[in-house]
């Protein structure tokens, strides 16, 4: 059974920086696309980026210029570090591993961003 399971979420400050990781654990291919997602209260979950096995990387423009995504496929992991954080950052951040037939999705981490 393949399962994502995220960590690294907390308090922050505005300003501030965290570092998101994602091990992806079962039979998995390291060709496959891995995204993380976040969903903030009383809104619906939002794309962040995405990073092919290749390691081609993609962007919301909310994300672009301030977070990274970088994968490491000799430990089935992906990392987001997230800098400059703004309180709209606060959300559960989710790590979802895509293949032709599914996504499997993280439970998620929670990441605060507040004075």
């Amino acid at each position: 059974q393949v399962q994502p399971v995220e960590s690294g979420g907390g308090l922050v400050q505005p300003g501030g920086s965290l570092t998101l990781s994602c091990v992806v654990s079962g039979n998995i291919f390291s060709g496959n696309t891995i995204d993380w997602h976040r969903q903030a209260p009383g809104k619906e979950r939002e794309w962040v980026a995405s990073v092919t096995g290749s390691g081609r990387t993609t962007y919301a423009d909310s994300a672009k210029g301030r977070f990274t995504i970088s994968r490491d496929n000799t430990k089935n992991a992906v990392n987001l570090q997230l800098n400059s954080l703004k309180p709209e950052d606060t959300a559960v951040y989710y790590c979802a591993y895509r293949t032709i037939s599914r996504t499997y999705w993280g439970q998620g981490t929670q990441v605060t961003v507040s004075s």
